[in-house]
Parts: C-alpha cells; structure tokens; sequence
C-alpha cells in the first residue's frame, strides 16, 4: 500500500477531510473571534470562502469513496456528520487509516 494520498478515491478523501477540518478550526478559532475582538471582517470573508470550497469538495470525494470503497449508507452519514463538528474530521481520520483503499 502507497502512502500517497492521491492514489485511492479514500486517500483522496481523507486529505480533502483533513484540508476541510483544518480550514472550520481557523474559522472557528482564529477568523471569527478576530472579526469580533479585532473587527477583522475580511479574514471571515476569505477564510470561510476557502472553507466552503473544501466542504463542497469534502463531499464530491465523500460521494467518490461512498461508491469506490462501498461503504454503507451510515457510514456515509457519520462522514457527513464529522464535517459539522469541530476536530471530527480528524477523529474520521483515525478510524479510516485502518481501512483498505480500493484502488
């Protein structure tokens, strides 16, 4: 097995879930209590631009591994469900490392 993520439909969810996880935390945590405590509107505007970008393309590759790995539709779910929480595309990740990729 290639450590590359690019190589699998679920490599290449996985980088996409841990781009789209980083992108909420810099939303949550450094953009938005600064458009508040520093009236830094404008880092909310590009931050959660590029956030939204990522989460349109966490589920493009989310619909990619749900058909290539044939996952079953709670699985899918949960997936959804980790991409509304902070730090639960990380917790996703852990769990998803043990998998096999269908290449």
């Amino acid at each position: 097995m290639s450590n590359s993520f690019f190589n699998s439909a679920l490599g290449r969810f996985r980088l996409i879930a841990i781009l789209e996880g980083i992108s909420f935390l810099i939303l949550l945590f450094i953009a938005m209590p600064l458009k508040y405590a520093a009236g830094k509107p404008e880092l909310v505007k590009y931050v959660g631009w590029a956030h939204g970008v990522l989460f349109v393309l966490y589920l493009i590759f989310l619909l990619q591994a749900w058909i290539k790995q044939q996952w079953k539709f709670g699985k899918v779910i949960k997936a959804f469900i980790a991409s509304l929480l902070p730090f639960g595309t990380f917790v996703m990740d852990k769990q998803l490392k043990t998998e096999t990729p269908v290449i």
